[in-house]
């Protein structure tokens, strides 16, 4: 009788301990083929970052009004002031990367997520964003509004 009840415990360890090593064996594999695979996969390429866009043709906007376009893959904003001014940042809130939008009721921009507000220098004034918004240099040229990277980022 007393055989009987250790045939169970027997088994029972034998199957843990064979989890145990296969485990091990296969952590082991993927520990040693990891660096080989991910030296063989190239690295995703960085698309360059543009120097200057079109961002808008000059009847798009009315004043005190503003629009979001790409700057690369990033998104910017373009406003016109109601003084007829054209002023763009780049549309990513400084506090968690939310997309800010311009509002003509407050004139100045806004971000939704977190109540976060800059004026139209782009400095933050209100809400939770540590830091500006990056300015952009606007030209108009040949009826078409040009964006590009200011002087001191280039």
């Amino acid at each position: 009788m007393k055989n009987e009840n250790k045939e169970p415990k027997l088994k029972s360890r034998r199957k843990f301990l064979d989890i145990v090593l296969q485990s091990s064996i296969l952590a082991f594999l993927i520990s040693a083929f990891y660096p080989i695979i991910s030296y063989l996969i190239p690295p995703k390429k960085n698309e360059p970052k543009p120097k200057s866009v079109v961002a808008a043709k000059v009847g798009d906007l009315e004043p005190n009004s503003g629009i979001i376009f790409r700057f690369g893959r990033e998104p910017g904003i373009l406003i016109k002031t109601s003084k007829g001014e054209l002023k763009a940042f780049t549309a990513t809130c400084t506090h968690l990367a939310c997309i800010v939008q311009y509002r003509p009721d407050l004139e100045h921009i806004w971000c939704a997520c977190h109540n976060g507000h800059y004026n139209l220098n782009g400095v933050n004034i209100a809400g939770p964003p540590p830091r500006p918004l990056t300015p952009f240099k606007v030209n108009v040229k040949n009826g078409q509004i040009y964006v590009s990277v200011a002087e001191n980022e280039a």
